[in-house]
């Protein structure tokens, strides 16, 4: 099924994928590696230079580090949680 999606709807199932919020990182994955989610593609057009928030590399590269603190956080209380629940029983 996943052949016949990705050979007929490529772009849009990738597309559906990266933006989904996955349950232990509770980040979409494009929101892991650009810091935001996009609703629509029409979202990733990029914007005129003059209309950016901010050029500023340091400051950008500090977002994205402190976001992936966060994901590193969550995926490891979610593998507290999975063995937690395997070890029960």
């Amino acid at each position: 099924m996943r052949l016949f999606l990705n050979h007929r709807y490529g772009d849009v199932t990738k597309c559906a994928y990266n933006r989904s919020v996955h349950s232990t990182t509770n980040y979409s994955p494009f929101e892991i590696v650009y810091d935001f989610n996009p609703l629509t593609p029409l979202d990733l057009i990029p914007l005129p230079v003059d209309k950016r928030v901010s050029l500023d590399g340091t400051q950008k590269a500090q977002v994205v580090k402190d976001l992936h603190a966060n994901i590193w956080q969550q995926i490891e209380k979610k593998n507290e949680q999975y063995a937690y629940k395997a070890n029960k029983g």
